[in-house]
């Protein structure tokens, strides 16, 4: 299984979110509002190109339109690879938590 950065983390989360609209522009200002930092679109666009070629998530090609000067967007997806990949990063942070929990800082 493939191992996530908190980068990738959050980048596949967006894409969850996002859904249709999951396109890089989309995802660097998600994350953005997100965080309350910027996130730019080369840090972005990086681990895009990574997880794809991990297969854990897609894209295809969206519709030209006149916003765009006629330019196509790339959207992305979530494989079940992806997913999957996702659900086992949050059980082990949920059980970091839980250990965490009850003791104070």
């Amino acid at each position: 299984m493939h191992k996530l950065t908190r980068k990738e983390e959050l980048i596949m989360m967006a894409v969850l979110n996002l859904e249709e609209g999951a396109y890089l522009v989309a995802i660097t200002d998600y994350l953005t509002k997100l965080t309350g930092k910027t996130v730019n679109l080369a840090s972005a666009h990086l681990p895009l190109g990574r997880l794809e070629r991990a297969g854990l998530i897609v894209s295809e090609m969206g519709e030209a339109t006149a916003v765009r000067g006629g330019r196509r967007k790339k959207i992305y997806r979530i494989t079940k690879e992806g997913f999957a990949a996702l659900e086992e990063h949050k059980r082990i942070t949920d059980r970091l938590w839980e250990r965490f929990s009850g003791r104070s800082t």
